[in-house]
C-alpha cells in the first residue's frame, strides 16, 4: 500500500534515532515521522501554490502541538481538549522558526507551514530536539525550496563535563541547558538557560554541539539524496534594480542625514517626508508599487547603515563599537507593591515590579514535560505606546512570550530556594519605551525590583545584546545595539548574566549561520558589558537586597510536620485548618511532604496561628506541663483544653491540696490554668492535675 515508505537509522548520543517516510501524511509537500528513544513526533510541512498578494515579508508559520496523549494524559479542560498552546508549545516553536527562516529564499511570498505533533513523549530524549530534526527533514525531502538541512542538539554541564542530549536525571543535575542550531558549516541559533557558568565552558559547549549537528545533517543528506522531490519553482519578489537604483539615487543623501541621530523619535519626523518625497515622485512611473517603493526605501537605509559600520566604523548615532548607550536606574517608584525597578538604556524604558505570594500561588503546569509548578513567573508586556504606535493592546503575542521566559530563564539561578524564601514570586515587565533590546532591559530591571523587594538573591544579573553585520568573508560587531541596528543587522546576540558566568542567551539571525570566531567575540563583547551595567549601574542604585521585606509584602512562617500529622491540621471537611485561617486571619498552604506554610499580612497573627499548629501536633505525654483553659465543669471534676483540639480530665481531687465540695467553687468556664499529665490510659483518655504544676 505504501510503496514509498522507507525507514532511516542512525544513533545519537547513544540512542536510536529512527526517520520514516513515504507512509504518514501523503498530501502534504513533505512528511515524516520521526522516533528519538520513544520520543515520537509527527511533522509534515506545506506550501500555497501561489504567492500571498501585499506582503513584503516571507510568511512562515511554525507550529509545536503539544498532545496529552503522548504522555498519558486527559486535558484538564472543560472541554477535554488541548487549547491555546502551552508557553512551553509556543518557546519551542520559536526555537524551531529561528534557524529554519533565513534558509528560505528571501524573494519567495508562498506561505509555508510547518506542523510538528508530539505524539509520545520519552523523558530522555527531548521532544522539541526531535521535532527540530524531524522539520529538517520534512523541508529536505520535500519540493519547497529551502537552503538546509540543519540539526539541533542540547549539551548539558555536570561535574565541567559536557553531555550531548542529556536524560531526564542527568538535566536534573546539570549546570547548563544550551540549545544549538547549526548548518553544516555555521551555528544558526542559540539558546541557553545555565548556573553562572563560566563564558568559555559555554563556548566549548557550543562548538560540541555543532560537531555532533555534523553528524546528523550528514543522516538528513543521506534521506534527501534518496527520497528528496525537486524544488518547485516560485515567483520571484525580488525588487526591481531600477526601481531601487532610482529611489537610492533620490534619496540617498537626504536619508544619511535623516538616520544619523541619537533619538528614534527624531529620525521618524525626518524620515516621513522622505517618503512622501517618493511617492509624490514614482507613484505615476511605477503604478501599483506602493509596497515596492517602501520597500525600495528600506533598502537604501539598510544600505547606509552597513555601509557606515563596515566601511567607516560608524553608528548612525555616533557611539563606538564597544560604546553602550546612557544608562541610568531607580528602585522603589511605586507605593503599595512588593519591590520595583526602573532601567534606562537610552531611549529604551522597562519598568518591573514584583508581587510575592504563597506557594499555593505558584503557577500549575499542564504540559507534555515532569515540571508540574512554577512558583517564579516572569511576564513580559510590550504595549503599542512604546514605540509611537497608536493602537489597541492585542494580550502577549509569542514574541512577548518568548521574551518573558528568556528574563526568566536568566534571572531563575539567582532566586533563593523555597526553603531560603517560602515565597512565589512573580515579575511583571513593563515595557515603557522601546528603541532595541527591551528583553534585557527587563532582565535588569527585574534584578533591581528583586533586590528593592527584598528578596535575597544569589547574585545581581544583567543582560546586553551584541549585534553583527556580514559582507562575504568581512564582519564586525557592536555592542548594545539599538532598533535600527537591530533591523538592518545580522544578529541580535542576547546574553544575561551574572560576575561569576552566563544565565541565559538567544541568538537571532538574518544570515544563513555564524562562525565560531563571531560567537567567540560576542561572548567576549556581552561579557565585559554585563559586568559593567552590574558594577555602575545595578549595584550603585541599590548595594544589595533591603534586609526586609516591604510593609506591603505577605509575611510567611513554616514548620515542617510528621506525615501523619497532617490530617489533624487539616480536620474532618477542612474544618480545623479553616478555623486556623479565620482566627488567626492567615493562609495556610499544606504540602504533601509536611511542609506547612502561614502567610498572613501581619507576623504576629502568623506566628499565633503557627504555635496553634505546633500544638495540635504534639503527642501528649506524662509529666508535660501546659497553660490549659476550661471547656466544661462536672460534678466530678473540669475538662480542661491544654493544647489545640486535645483535652483532659482534671478530676476533683486533682484541683487542690485542700478538700472541696463543688469544683465550680475553684474553677470556671474560660479560666485558664496550669496543668500537668499525670496519666494517659490504654484507651487514650489523659487525666490531668493541677497540683504541684
Amino acid at each position: 500500500m505504501f510503496k514509498d515508505y522507507r525507514v532511516f537509522k542512525t544513533q545519537i548520543a547513544g540512542r536510536t534515532l529512527e526517520v520514516e517516510t513515504g507512509k504518514f501524511a501523503q498530501l502534504a509537500n513533505g512528511s515524516c515521522m520521526v522516533k528519538y528513544g520513544e520520543t515520537t513526533v509527527h511533522v509534515a510541512v506545506t506550501a500555497s501554490e501561489k504567492p500571498r498578494e501585499g506582503i513584503d515579508f516571507f510568511p512562515l508559520s511554525v507550529d509545536f502541538e503539544e498532545r496529552l496523549y503522548s504522555v498519558g494524559k486527559i486535558p484538564g479542560s472543560f472541554s477535554k481538549r488541548e487549547g491555546r498552546p502551552s508557553e512551553k508549545a509556543i518557546l519551542a516553536s520559536r526555537v524551531i522558526d529561528r534557524p529554519i527562516r533565513p534558509l528560505f529564499p528571501k524573494d519567495m511570498r508562498n506561505d509555508v507551514s510547518v506542523n510538528c505533533t508530539v505524539m509520545s513523549v520519552d523523558e530522555d530524549c527531548s521532544p522539541e530536539i526531535t521535532a527540530m530534526i524531524g522539520t529538517s527533514i520534512a523541508l529536505s525531502i520535500s519540493d519547497i525550496p529551502w537552503n538546509g538541512p540543519i540539526s539541533g542538539s542540547i549539551a548539558g554541564l555536570i561535574d565541567n563535563e559536557i553531555i550531548i542530549n542529556p536524560t531526564a536525571k542527568q538535566r536534573s543535575q546539570s549546570e547548563l541547558s544550551l540549545t544549538v542550531a547549526s548548518t553544516e558549516n555555521f551555528i544558526s541559533m542559540i539558546e541557553a538557560g545555565a548556573n553562572e557558568v563560566a563564558d568559555e565552558k559555554v563556548y566549548e559547549a557550543i562548538l560540541k554541539a555543532h560537531d555532533v549537528n555534523k553528524e546528523v545533517i550528514k543522516f538528513i543528506n543521506e534521506i534527501s539524496s534518496e527520497v528528496g522531490k525537486v524544488k518547485f519553482s516560485y515567483d520571484s519578489f525580488e525588487l526591481s534594480s531600477e526601481m531601487y537604483e532610482d529611489v537610492k539615487k533620490y534619496i540617498e543623501e537626504d536619508l544619511k542625514i535623516a538616520l544619523y541621530t541619537n533619538d528614534k523619535k527624531v529620525r521618524e519626523e525626518r524620515m516621513a517626508p522622505i517618503y512622501k518625497k517618493v511617492h509624490e515622485k514614482y507613484d505615476s512611473i511605477y503604478p501599483n508599487g506602493e509596497n515596492n517603493l517602501n520597500e525600495c526605501i528600506y533598502k537604501v537605509q539598510k544600505h547606509i547603515v552597513r555601509r557606515w559600520l563596515l566601511d567607516e566604523q560608524k553608528r548612525v548615532d555616533g557611539r563606538a563599537m564597544d560604546e553602550i548607550r546612557p544608562l541610568s536606574a531607580e528602585v522603589g517608584l511605586i507605593p503599595k507593591v512588593h519591590g520595583s525597578g526602573l532601567f534606562n538604556r537610552g531611549q529604551t524604558q522597562v519598568l518591573t515590579i514584583l508581587t510575592l505570594g504563597s506557594i499555593s500561588d505558584q503557577q500549575t503546569l499542564d504540559g507534555i514535560d515532569s515540571e508540574e509548578f512554577k512558583r517564579y513567573m516572569h511576564h513580559y508586556n510590550f504595549p503599542p505606546y512604546s514605540v509611537g504606535e497608536a493602537k489597541p493592546g492585542r494580550g502577549p503575542g509569542r514574541r512577548e512570550i518568548g521574551h518573558g521566559a528568556l528574563a526568566e530563564r536568566a534571572l531563575l539561578p539567582v532566586i533563593p530556594s523555597v526553603e531560603e524564601f517560602p515565597y512565589a514570586l512573580r515579575l511583571v515587565s513593563e515595557v515603557l519605551s522601546s528603541n532595541g533590546s527591551t528583553s534585557q532591559a527587563s532582565v535588569c530591571g527585574s534584578t533591581l525590583a528583586l533586590m528593592d523587594g527584598g528578596v535575597p538573591i544569589k547574585a545581581p544579573v544583567a543582560g546586553i545584546s551584541c549585534g553583527l553585520v556580514t559582507e562575504g568573508d568581512k564582519w564586525m560587531t557592536m555592542i548594545d545595539i539599538q532598533g535600527l541596528e537591530d533591523f538592518f543587522g545580522d544578529m541580535d546576540f542576547k546574553v544575561a548574566g551574572t560576575h561569576k558566568g552566563i544565565t541565559a542567551i538567544q541568538m537571532d539571525i538574518k544570515i544563513q549561520g555564524l562562525t565560531k570566531e563571531i560567537i567567540k567575540e560576542a561572548l567576549e563583547k556581552t561579557c565585559k558589558a554585563r559586568k559593567y551595567i552590574i558594577d555602575e549601574i545595578i549595584l550603585k542604585t541599590i548595594p544589595k537586597s533591603r534586609s526586609s521585606l516591604s510593609e506591603h509584602a505577605p509575611k510567611v512562617v513554616s514548620i515542617n510536620i510528621p506525615l501523619d500529622k497532617i490530617r489533624d491540621v487539616i480536620g474532618s471537611g477542612g474544618k480545623v485548618v479553616q478555623k486556623i485561617c479565620s482566627d488567626f486571619n492567615v493562609k495556610v498552604d499544606i504540602e504533601e511532604s509536611g511542609k506547612i506554610f502561614v502567610l498572613g499580612s501581619d507576623i504576629n497573627n502568623c506566628e499565633k496561628a503557627l504555635e496553634f499548629i505546633k500544638n495540635l501536633i504534639i503527642d501528649p505525654e506524662v509529666g508535660s506541663v501546659y497553660i490549659g483553659k476550661v471547656v466544661r465543669i462536672t460534678d466530678f471534676g473540669a475538662f480542661i483544653e491544654f493544647a489545640s483540639g486535645k483535652e483532659g480530665l482534671c478530676h476533683i481531687s486533682q484541683i487542690s491540696d485542700k478538700r472541696i465540695d463543688k469544683v465550680s467553687d475553684i474553677l470556671s468556664v474560660g479560666q485558664e490554668v496550669r496543668v500537668k499529665i499525670i496519666e494517659i490510659d490504654r484507651k487514650g483518655r489523659i487525666n490531668l492535675s493541677l497540683k504541684n504544676t
